[in-house]
């Protein structure tokens, strides 16, 4: 693979009739890897098959010279077995990296040019068709560096800054009913209304296996309301862990709750946007 096109493919540019396609390698998190062509055939190339049949259309590639996000659409019918909506519900395509390359399909032994690298940004899918952001290398230029100064705490429960050790918060339970993919019941669950909220349930067996979901809502009783339905069915007998979470604040619901008010995070007492505007 190579930034720079060989003498060869460059010539092939240049000339009145074109034969390149786009070949697409895209590693998702887990590690898996998958090979997609926009030609009407599949290629062979490096050892890989590209695989032709899988409905996605790219759009124009945007490119700027400063340090804006350069970004490329892609689209299609979910009509491949590789690409399905539960899958991308499920976020296993988030944040996938992307390899983008041009080749003469008609002699590969041209080589090969990059076009595009970067990694999977926002996708939504429907029942028919998808839709996958491709963000550019300088998406990564755009985080946010430094503390944010705001009323609520803005560790995350758990984390180094928080010190929370969150395995001491955490319970295990088995479904006894359900009621949907978002709602379902643990009876032997134990813990008031409320001790849940905004925590997170992560399943250990069914077809949710390794999957998690922040917690809505926690009812004595065991009732479990998440935030956004699983992708895939919920079942009696599907075992999971669930994690007591925090809101943010230093009162009941936060701090005090896990006895951690030393690592709190937050400013409370910075005076608002009224006080700051009043001139006083």
């Amino acid at each position: 693979m190579s930034i720079t096109a060989s003498a060869a493919l460059k010539a092939h540019f240049a000339g009145d009739y074109l034969t390149t396609a786009t070949l697409w390698k895209i590693t998702r998190a887990d590690g898996t890897l998958f090979y997609f062509t926009d030609h009407d055939q599949d290629i062979v190339y490096g050892g890989a098959t590209y695989l032709a049949a899988t409905g996605f259309l790219p759009s124009a590639t945007q490119t700027s010279s400063g340090l804006a996000v350069d970004n490329l659409e892609v689209s299609g019918v979910l009509s491949s077995d590789l690409i399905t909506d539960v899958d991308l519900v499920a976020g296993k395509w988030d944040y996938a990296q992307v390899l983008i390359m041009a080749v003469n399909w008609t002699d590969l032994t041209m080589g090969d040019m990059i076009t595009r690298k970067g990694r999977l940004g926002e996708v939504s899918a429907g029942k028919l068709a998808y839709t996958a952001e491709l963000r550019g290398m300088a998406q990564n230029l755009q985080q946010e560096i430094g503390t944010i100064i705001m009323a609520g705490c803005n560790a995350d429960l758990g984390d180094a800054r928080c010190k929370v050790v969150l395995a001491s918060f955490t319970s295990t339970g088995t479904i006894t009913s359900v009621t949907d993919n978002a709602r379902f019941t643990d009876s032997a669950l134990a813990g008031a209304t409320g001790l849940f909220d905004y925590g997170k349930a992560t399943f250990t067996s069914g077809q949710n296996n390794g999957l998690g979901m922040e917690v809505k809502t926690f009812t004595s009783g065991g009732v479990i309301v998440l935030q956004q339905p699983m992708p895939y069915t919920v079942a009696i007998g599907n075992t999971f862990t669930i994690s007591q979470g925090c809101d943010k604040s230093r009162g009941a619901g936060g701090c005090t709750k896990f006895s951690n008010i030393v690592n709190f995070r937050g400013f409370p007492d910075m005076p608002g946007i009224d006080r700051m505007v009043s001139g006083k």
